[in-house]
């Protein structure tokens, strides 16, 4: 008898992903719990372990496939032998949707869908009955919309108080939300300038993750009223602190000493002198967040992903060490989870591993601020009325100036810049 690989839960609001890639073709044998493909979200990459031993007999969804959570990926059969391949069943292809919507001229898409589903044998489509959670029931009666205009996103497609608030921030009180279409015709690529060049350029298409990527680098411009200021840190104190005791901490501790730990408790203490830098815009709303969830951007072969280090106010700088290590092992490894991912209050971005001298980061939304760390550069600067040569850095704090303003940025890169270059004060929790 043949064991079914489905996709499992891909985590909250996650509703679907595209196959990455089969570790196993068919006719391979696997052991039970070995990874035999990969699932790529537009939030985290999951390998799906095999429930059995046996032999990949099927593959049903290939390299590139969108799933839906539950769909099919493939079979196993039992035994060293491939088992026989099960009758498949019939899909219903995006053409046949669009066919039996306009077949009989007056077709609703929902009656196109059960048509559809007849097609593929399925029987007919139960119509979904989820009411809005309590908060967006609150909103729609608040903003005189109704259920019809605004797509949820929750289990079962329940309207949430997100999908409110962005449905009114696009204007949603005057055009009501269109039904989605069932098919729809996907954009025609752009040419090549010309026939020479287009047999030298290669069409790949996006992963899911660089897709969001996108999305909210984007929308993270369009929402916020991004600004940035600049300010530089002589990294002398901390470089002299990491050669003196880099060896006993990592004997110690069992992780290496590097400037993560230092620059992350540093921000948590200016988070909590600046609390509008850890807070976010809700509606017309400042929610302030009395923790700190510092996210670390992560730089992969396929994307930049932002694991959270979680009460990173509360942890020690070897604590944060350990964590930080952790999650960029998982991060290069693939194996980050959505739990990982979620509730950062604020991010820091290091461009200096890669050699940036200055940049200005984009907001990691709903976020008000970010900061970027840059290359560590043997600079001369005036000590004392003396001109030395130190080891500085370039700071960079971009924030919402809807919520913070231009004191309150500025201070607060000056605090972290003071506990950098008197790294005994983080020690000591001053």
């Amino acid at each position: 008898m043949a064991t079914e690989i489905r996709v499992p839960t891909l985590g909250e609001s996650v509703t679907e992903a595209t196959v990455g890639k089969w570790f196993k073709k068919v006719g391979d044998t696997i052991a039970a719990d070995e990874p035999i493909v990969e699932l790529e979200t537009d939030k985290v990459t999951i390998e799906v372990p095999s429930p059995v031993a046996g032999t990949l007999s099927e593959i049903a969804a290939n390299e590139g496939d969108t799933v839906g959570l539950g769909a099919l990926l493939g079979q196993i059969g039992a035994g060293g032998a491939a088992a026989a391949k099960p009758a498949a069943k019939t899909e219903a292809k995006p053409e046949a949707v669009a066919q039996a919507a306009g077949s009989s001229g007056g077709d609703t898409v929902k009656e196109a869908a059960k048509k559809t589903a007849a097609i593929a044998g399925e029987g007919p489509i139960e119509e979904r009955k989820m009411p809005p959670a309590p908060a967006a029931a609150k909103l729609f009666a608040e903003n005189n919309l109704s259920a019809g205009q605004v797509a949820g996103s929750g289990k079962r497609g329940q309207v949430l108080k997100g999908d409110v608030l962005e449905a009114i921030a696009k204007g949603a009180a005057s055009q009501p939300v269109e039904t989605p279409r069932i098919a729809e015709a996907p954009a025609a690529p752009r040419p090549a300038s010309s026939e020479g060049d287009a047999v030298r350029e290669e069409r790949v298409r996006m992963t899911k993750l660089r897709q969001t990527i996108a999305r909210r680098l984007k929308e993270a411009q369009s929402t916020a009223a991004m600004l940035t200021t600049f300010n530089e840190v002589d990294m002398k104190g901390i470089m002299d602190l990491r050669a003196k005791y880099k060896d006993v901490f990592e004997k110690k501790h069992g992780v290496k000493l590097g400037f993560m730990g230092f620059f992350t408790k540093a921000v948590t203490h200016a988070l909590k002198e600046i609390p509008a830098v850890n807070a976010e815009i809700d509606g017309t709303d400042i929610i302030y967040k009395n923790y700190a969830h510092i996210g670390v951007a992560v730089g992969t072969d396929k994307g930049l992903v932002v694991p959270v280090v979680r009460d990173a106010d509360q942890m020690s700088i070897a604590e944060i060490e350990k964590e930080i290590g952790r999650l960029g092992l998982a991060a290069r490894d693939g194996k980050l989870s959505v739990a990982d991912m979620q509730g950062g209050t604020f991010t820091i971005s290091n461009g200096g591993v890669y050699g940036s001298l200055m940049s200005t980061p984009i907001l990691n939304a709903p976020q008000s601020g970010i900061l970027g760390m840059h290359k560590i550069q043997d600079r001369p600067v005036v000590v004392g009325g003396q001109i030395v040569v130190r080891p500085m850095m370039y700071l960079a704090l971009s924030y919402d100036h809807r919520i913070v303003d231009g004191k309150e940025a500025v201070t607060f890169l000056v605090r972290v810049k003071e506990s950098l270059e008197d790294p005994e004060r983080l020690v000591l929790d001053l």
